[in-house]
């Protein structure tokens, strides 16, 4: 059984940026890139999915 990610992002760029986005609460900045054949990455921090446009309606 999996556990929904607790926030799914969609971007446009293939590489991004996540800081948790709790200004003093969040986590250091990772950079992070999106897989071309998945179209998502997850935050190893906070376990945001991240998930570009192109992959919005897929995943």
């Amino acid at each position: 059984m999996t556990t929904p990610p607790p926030e799914i992002r969609i971007v446009q760029d293939w590489r991004v940026a996540c800081d948790g986005g709790e200004g003093a609460l969040g986590h250091p900045r990772v950079w992070l890139t999106v897989s071309r054949e998945t179209g998502f990455v997850e935050c190893p921090y906070c376990d945001a999915k991240l998930v570009h446009q192109d992959f919005a309606d897929k995943v």
